[in-house]
Order: C-alpha cells, then structure tokens, then sequence
C-alpha cells in the first residue's frame, strides 16, 4: 500500500446500488459509565485493576464517554451519510451480574440510542456480545462453563425483546477467538487466564451460546430479524510450497477459521483439528445435541479483517510489508482471497466486512482537521479489496470502517487510535479525520 502521492479522491466502485455502508463501535470501548444506572463490573473492569495489564493502567471508565455524549455521537454518523451503525450493548448495563430480569435504566440507554439512530435514518446493527463477561459469570466459571451459554441465551432474549421491535439486524458474538484464545489462553486479554483447556471448552460454550441465543431471538422477537455472527476469521498463507508449510498454515486455518464455521454452518468441528486437540490430550465438551444447536441457519457471516499471516514450518513469518501502529502487516489482497476463500467453502452465507480499518500515529488536530492520509490510503485499498471480491464472484454486501472514533483498545489502552473521528480525551472533543471525509464521499460517490 503506497502513501506517497496518494489522492485523496472518493472511490468509485463497481459493487450493488444496496450495498450496506456503516461504521461500528463496542460498548466497553466507548460508553463509559461503568458504575451508573445500576451497572455491574465486566471482566474488563476488573482485568483493567491487574497491574501490567493494559498500557498505562488505562481503563474504560470514562473512555469517549459516550453514554452521556450519544445524540452528539449519533449525529456524527448522519453527517457520514452512512446506512448502518454497528453497535454493541453491554451485558452488565442491560442485566446487572449476567442473571435475573433487566435493569431498565440500561435498557432505557439503547432505547435512546435506537430511536435516535432510526430518527436520522441510520439502520441499527446490534452485537449483542463484544467481550464485556459480567464479572459474576466469570466467578462462576466463565465462557468455559457450559452455564454461561446458558446465561446467554437468556439475556438475548431480554434484548430482542425490548428492541427488536425496531431492530431488524443481531450480531450474537463478536470474534469468538479473541475471547477464547487472548483471553482463556494466552491472557493478554480479559479475563487473562493461561489455560488450553479452558480455551478450546470456552470456543464450544460460546458456539452453543450462539447457537441458543439465535433460537431466542428468532422465538421472541415477533417477526422475521436477521440473525449472524462476526469472525475474526485466519487468513493463512503458506510461506511456501514445502508439504510442512502448507501443512502448518492448513493447521492455522483449521484452528483460527474451520473450528468456527464448520459446526456454524456444516454442523460438525474439523476432524484434522479435533484429532490435532486429542494429541494434545485436549477436548471439546460436546454433549449430545450440541452440534445442531450450534448449527442454527445464519442469515450473515460478519467478517472482521485486518490483517494476513503468512506460516511457514517454523511457525509466523514476517513479510517485508508496510505495517500499522498494532504491528499488523497491510495486505488488502488478503481480504480479497478470504472473501473469495468464504464464499467458496461455505456457500449461500451473505457476507458483510463488520470491521476493518487501522492504527496509526498521526498529529493532534490542527484548524479543525486531523491528517491521516496513511488511514484513507489503508480504507481506500481495502475497499478496492472488496469490490474485487465481490467482481470474483463472494456475495459480499456491505462495508463497516472501524471504527467510528478512537477510543479505548482493550490491553492496548489509549495509545492506538482507529478512528475515523479524533476523540481528545481531557476534552472529549470529537473531530473528523480527513478519512472521515473521504469515507463519507466515498458512500455518497457510490450512490450516485
């Protein structure tokens, strides 16, 4: 991807007349308010008071304060002139400590933001889980319990039975991997356990949370709602053509996109990977039934993108690529040949890109304006990414930049700004990136 000489001209593409374009945000990241209107503690909350594990001992209790600025917030994205605003509630605003009835000081928030966003014409595209565990969930258990598919079944339907009067689009999780593997694996993310065990029992619990939510909301809802998941899907390439590096990269795509869509769609998890599991003496929790539970039809896949990886024998290789401030080579072919890769192993699943977009450092605002070209070159190649796919044939059917403004990066804390819209915290004054020009007359371009 090239900067240099690069114009700032809107694209214009070659994609459907209804292509879906938006922008998205998580609750943790951006509302705020974590102690107000009956809130309970996330498993972020308390992950944020571990010493060491996020940059700075920074935390969303304030974040873009949102909760308290979202008419304000709302009507930065009518002024994008986008259709869609995907969007994430919080599990511990909306039902205090993962259990019981709904608290309807938070509920009456999403009301708000609802009505707010239908009255400027903007679709709401809700995700009912983007990483915030009640704290009390996790005490007992957490995504490695079966009891909190459970849990999560039944705060769906709290959900969509207040809302989905008006909300047509439900997202049930955001990348399970992230949750599963940073964050029961690894430990670099909430609630930063080390366990493989507890990891790979967390991917079957929330793949069955999925699967018993989507029943929920297709049960209560009323009339007919759309009902997906977003994956951080692996896009795995061969270092090589050596049989270990294609095998080694065939390993990293089972694990990082196969255990996830083949029970999602196919009704059963890869058998490579399950026996791979079984050498390690690791195995999935799998009690009769689950399997066609999980197996629930999807209206859509979201597939957030940000990056490639490129495995060799040895493990990760490292391309002599342009990289972001997350140190994430840019590959925008890589989202054409996933998108291309999805549509051809799991056909008929309409495809929409819930997230993609990039960090980089870039100076304060100066006269109203912030410059980062280096962002608008990322989106402008990303989207040439798309229409690419969508002319090889994926049914690729709408666009989110992530994210609408910058705000708190997980274990990252405030130092990586994704935003379209620059948010200064002291201030919490809001102000649009040149991307966030370009972007917006990009979606009018493509319109007309």
């Amino acid at each position: 991807m090239k900067t240099e000489g690069f114009r700032m001209e809107p694209l214009d593409l070659t994609l459907p007349r209804d292509f879906l374009w938006g922008v998205a945000t998580s609750a943790y990241q951006i509302e705020g308010a974590v102690s107000e209107d009956g809130r309970t503690a996330s498993i972020w909350d308390t992950f944020c008071r571990v010493p060491g594990a996020v940059a700075g001992g920074e935390t969303g209790d304030t974040a873009c304060d949102h909760y308290h600025r979202m008419p304000q917030d709302v009507a930065l994205i009518a002024g994008l002139g986008v259709d869609a605003y995907r969007f994430s509630l919080s599990w511990p605003r909306i039902q205090p400590g993962g259990k019981g009835p709904a608290n309807p000081r938070g509920l009456a928030f999403y009301d708000r933001l609802v009505d707010e966003l239908l009255a400027k014409g903007i679709r709401p595209w809700i995700t009912l889980y983007h990483w915030d565990l009640p704290q009390e969930l996790e005490d007992n258990g957490g995504w490695p319990a079966r009891d909190t598919a459970e849990r999560f079944a039944d705060y769906a339907e709290l959900c969509v039975r207040q809302l989905g009067d008006r909300v047509r689009w439900w997202t049930t999780l955001n990348e399970p991997w992230c949750s599963a593997v940073l964050g029961y694996e690894l430990g670099i993310h909430a609630p930063g356990r080390n366990d493989r065990g507890d990891s790979l029992a967390a991917v079957h619990h929330l793949l069955l949370g999925h699967g018993l939510a989507a029943q929920r909301l297709r049960a209560a809802a009323g009339h007919p709602v759309q009902v997906g998941i977003t994956l951080n899907t692996t896009h795995a390439i061969p270092a090589d053509d050596r049989p270990a590096s294609v095998a080694a990269a065939h390993h990293a795509d089972g694990l990082g996109t196969r255990l996830y869509l083949d029970p999602l769609v196919h009704g059963r998890y890869p058998a490579d990977v399950v026996d791979a599991l079984h050498r390690e003496n690791v195995h999935l929790p799998l009690h009769d039934g689950d399997l066609a539970d999980i197996a629930q039809p999807l209206d859509f896949l979201g597939v957030n993108y940000y990056t490639s990886h490129v495995v060799g024998a040895d493990g990760p290789v490292r391309r002599d690529l342009p990289r972001t401030a997350m140190d994430w080579e840019i590959h925008p072919e890589g989202l054409t040949d996933h998108l291309v890769r999805l549509g051809r192993d799991y056909p008929g699943l309409p495809l929409y890109v819930t997230e993609n977009g990039a960090a980089f450092d870039e100076p304060a605002p100066s006269g109203g304006e912030v410059a980062d070209p280096r962002r608008t070159a990322y989106l402008d190649a990303h989207l040439r990414a798309v229409a690419a796919a969508h002319a090889q044939g994926a049914d690729v059917r709408g666009y989110f930049a992530w994210s609408l403004m910058d705000n708190f990066e997980w274990a990252e804390g405030y130092a990586k700004r994704f935003g379209l819209v620059h948010v200064d915290y002291p201030t919490q004054r809001r102000t649009l990136k040149q991307s966030a020009r370009w972007y917006a007359a990009t979606v009018a371009r493509s319109r007309a």
